[in-house]
């Protein structure tokens, strides 16, 4: 345990703004921080009035805005957490750093990896705690997957491989507008959205991606972004990879295999599916629930962090990799 600047408590909890009121925010996020022990969400903002006013009544939040500084600025928060689209990230990470206030931002961290690293740099130099909201490295399905690898159960792992497909959503199809497949903001398309979870997931579980490069491709030409793509990469440990991410095919498939000397492991990084390991010692399957709130457990190591009673599996410096992994694979580095 270490000392820790933040002293908040149920009594006196830490003060959350929001940035961005958007579907992540319903189920996924908010309830999480209204729900974890010393913290309190105090203040949301949305760029509609009608909208701010609605979310913070429906989700009994005690103050709205539609100006992101008066959150930002506002001497009653205490910490800010960014969730609107990725575009904008860069925009008002930069002033919560001049703030000096902790800040979490949604994944992915930001559209490139050069405003990624300026993100980074601004909290690093202002030593303010940044998290990323890469919440599957604080998921019990993947910490169990994670204690198989760290026991061995697997011999030493050789290669992992993820496809993940879908078909075109109504979205889509209609060619309604739709910031996650509009190359100005999210290049990759929903692989920006998507795969970013799992390939930061296999650095958590995994190590380090030393290389990786990919082929890029639209191949429905329903949206702007990128809807094919195909990476191979490799850890810093020598262990291999591959993936493929199709979202124009006839069917959805999430299926994750880490193969090793002894064994393999198979998941799906996003679908619910139970978690598998084989070996010698036979075939064991488990289905391990996420919980209600998904960043739950994210948000609960946040407060952990800041209390200095450990160290967040998902900081600036781990989505500050995966962007670089990402960009690799989309070719822009």
């Amino acid at each position: 345990m270490t000392e820790s600047r933040f002293n908040f408590s149920e009594e006196k909890p830490l003060r959350w703004g929001v940035i961005g009121c958007g579907a992540v925010t319903e189920i996924k996020s908010v309830p999480a921080y209204k729900i974890t022990s010393g913290f309190e969400v105090s203040m949301v903002m949305r760029r509609n009035p009608e909208k701010a006013e609605d979310y913070a009544k429906r989700h009994r939040i005690p103050h709205w805005t539609t100006d992101a500084d008066e959150v930002i600025d506002n001497p009653n928060i205490d910490a800010v957490y960014i969730a609107t689209p990725p575009d904008t990230h860069k925009f008002y990470a930069l002033k919560v750093a001049a703030a000096g206030k902790p800040c979490c931002i949604e994944k992915p961290m930001a559209p490139t990896y050069n405003d990624s690293l300026a993100i980074y740099e601004a909290f690093r130099n202002g030593d303010v705690p940044l998290f990323i909201a890469y919440y599957r490295r604080s998921l019990p399905r993947f910490l169990k997957i994670k204690q198989w690898l760290d026991d061995g159960l697997i011999g030493e792992v050789r290669h992992i491989h993820w496809q993940k497909t879908k078909p075109p959503s109504d979205i889509d199809l209609s060619k309604a507008y739709n910031w996650r497949t509009d190359a100005a903001i999210a290049r990759g398309g929903y692989f920006d959205d998507l795969a970013s979870h799992g390939l930061d997931l296999f650095t958590f579980l995994l190590g380090d991606i030393e290389e990786a490069n990919g082929f890029c491709t639209n191949q429905i030409g329903l949206y702007s972004a990128f809807d094919a793509i195909t990476a191979n990469w490799i850890h810093e440990a020598g262990i291999t990879g591959t993936g493929n991410w199709n979202f124009g095919t006839n069917h959805r498939t999430d299926k994750v295999e880490i193969m090793g000397s002894k064994g393999s492991i198979r998941f799906a990084v996003l679908d619910e599916a139970p978690v598998e390991l084989q070996n010698a010692l036979g075939h064991q399957i488990l289905n391990i629930p996420q919980p209600e709130h998904i960043q739950e457990f994210h948000v609960e190591n946040i407060k952990n962090h800041l209390q200095g009673q450990g160290k967040h599996p998902s900081t600036g410096t781990t989505g500050l990799h995966t962007s670089w992994v990402m960009e690799k694979i989309l070719g822009k580095l």
